[in-house]
């Protein structure tokens, strides 16, 4: 739920390690598991790497740090040394994280992107929050350009792929090279989000994959507005989950969260969840 910056190191390890053993009771052995790595220090950011391995994570992801933004973002050189030395020393490949509203306003374009790409064969993808559909074309059209991978070759044999981190572009960023989204949108419904990426893959569908998109982005629109208290206070209302954030955050009220499922846009979209 994007809360990882409110838990201890020790809760950190304790949900990756709950998360694998989830997955291997169910025989989802092959399901990887993604775990935010990223602090305000490269040193630490290394560790979280290191126990986020050790617990059972595939693949971790790293934000830059947010509290000294503006001098990382005057000095392109210092954000690329960041990335690339926890991806030196990443025992499991690094996802970069670009996501502007919780780091300080800082924005990599696709430049810096691609230069972190180049400068270590660890860095296996991008999860862009930042809602650019021009800055995934241009990162993917670079990486899947004839030469880049003989050029930099990725350390795992992975190809690189772009993430989108809103849901509401999916499909015209599937249209140029995206490999689906993570969204907090699929947490209320989850069949409509999975129908939504299926019809992205059918070019006979393009109409319905619009419809719903449209649909999905209309109540992506609310999500993004009610943050991570209105979130968990909508998985609360569904599906009993506990409805408190971590401190600071206070919990969305209970008139608040009912004028979200009043809005027709939910409505609709709740109505679609039921059906499928």
């Amino acid at each position: 739920m994007g809360e990882a910056v409110h838990l201890s190191r020790t809760e950190r390890v304790g949900l990756i390690e709950a998360a694998r053993s989830a997955l291997n009771e169910i025989h989802l052995d092959e399901v990887p598991v993604v775990a935010g790595a990223g602090a305000p220090s490269t040193r630490e950011s290394i560790d979280l790497c290191r126990e986020a391995a050790a617990a059972g994570a595939d693949y971790v992801m790293v934000i830059p740090p947010g509290y000294y933004a503006g001098a990382l973002q005057s000095d392109s050189t210092a954000i690329r040394n960041f990335f690339v030395d926890i991806a030196k020393a990443s025992p499991v490949p690094v996802i970069v994280y670009n996501f502007p509203a919780v780091a300080g306003g800082l924005d990599m374009d696709s430049d810096q992107i691609l230069e972190i790409v180049k400068g270590s064969s660890n860095i296996c993808g991008v999860e862009l929050t930042c809602a650019n559909v021009g800055k995934l074309t241009r990162i993917m059209a670079a990486v899947t350009a004839p030469g880049f991978e003989k050029q930099y070759p990725r350390r795992f044999e992975l190809p690189f792929r772009a993430i989108d981190g809103f849901i509401d572009f999916l499909l015209p960023s599937v249209s140029v090279g995206a490999a689906g989204a993570i969204s907090g949108l699929p947490n209320i419904v989850p069949k409509s989000c999975v129908k939504l990426w299926e019809l992205c893959q059918d070019k006979e569908q393009a109409t319905e994959a619009q419809h719903l998109q449209n649909m999905i982005s209309q109540a992506d629109g609310i999500a993004l507005k009610i943050g991570i208290a209105g979130m968990k206070k909508l998985l609360s209302r569904k599906f009993g989950y506990g409805e408190r954030p971590r401190l600071p955050l206070l919990p969305m009220s209970d008139v608040a969260v009912d004028k979200v499922l009043e809005n027709p846009y939910w409505k609709d979209l709740l109505e679609m969840e039921q059906r499928l």
